[in-house]
């Protein structure tokens, strides 16, 4: 039986304000990220996904108590990420509220801490966000990136996707640094290409712009499309997305 796909609006956090720009440049400021989730929890979002896009040691304080606010609010499952670099990271976001964790540089700098990770709370709970761009001289044509885009690591995406799944990881947050709040499309040639080497659930991001898009990730390999311009912005509503997938012949939660 097919898995019912999930819509997941992404708050982008920066000094506890949810912000939005193109390519993670160009940040204009989206509200408070408490209210916009409780406002996507009231419109049927399946789940939220919090990135704490400057990760300082601020910043993560003030993520934690933002989720401790959310999950006092909002009853749907959290899914955090930004500046988690060990075990004790995921512990304290898991105390705080999060439902799963989600992990990028502090895996690509030290990939064992997915072993450890997966074996201290189980795999369901870890999320790789791979943030991926087109790069030549990358045996698939697509590279990692950190820095928001704006640096290559050196490690070739879909390998990476490969590797972290045999590690443990539970679930993909796929990234297109190319596509991201462009609002032109989902990078669907990544998407299938990582969706070919693991088995895990695959969440697409990066792109989303009309109702179509949001198909043609599905169809791509998506078990779930992320999106937040479109959403924070009132371009579309998550009701709106869900009713263009089940048009489309796609269960939805």
């Amino acid at each position: 039986m097919a898995v019912a796909l999930r819509v997941i609006p992404c708050l982008d956090v920066h000094d506890g304000r949810v912000v939005k720009g193109v390519n993670f440049r160009s940040l204009r400021d989206a509200g408070d990220p408490v209210e916009l989730a409780a406002k996507y929890s009231a419109e049927g979002a399946d789940e939220l996904t919090f990135l704490d896009i400057s990760a300082s040691s601020d910043g993560r304080a003030t993520t934690r108590d933002m989720v401790a606010r959310c999950a006092e609010t909002v009853f749907i499952p959290l899914t955090v990420g930004g500046g988690v670099r060990e075990v004790a990271d995921v512990d304290r976001l898991l105390r705080s509220g999060a439902d799963k964790v989600g992990i990028n540089t502090g895996a690509l700098a030290r990939p064992a801490v997915i072993d450890e990770i997966s074996r201290t709370f189980g795999d369901q709970v870890l999320v790789l966000s791979v943030d991926a761009r087109r790069e030549e001289g990358m045996p698939s044509g697509f590279g990692v990136t950190t820095h928001g885009g704006r640096r290559s690591a050196g490690v070739d995406a879909i390998e990476w996707a490969r590797e972290a799944c045999a590690r443990g990881v539970g679930e993909i947050l796929l990234n297109s640094m190319d596509a991201d709040g462009t609002t032109d499309g989902f990078d669907l040639e990544m998407i299938r290409a990582v969706r070919e080497v693991v088995d895990v659930p695959l969440i697409a991001s990066g792109g989303a712009g009309r109702i179509e898009h949001f198909v043609a990730a599905a169809r791509a390999g998506a078990d779930a499309v992320l999106a937040a311009s479109v959403f924070h912005y009132r371009t579309l509503s998550i009701d709106e997305v869900k009713t263009g997938l089940r048009e489309a012949g796609f269960e939805v939660r």
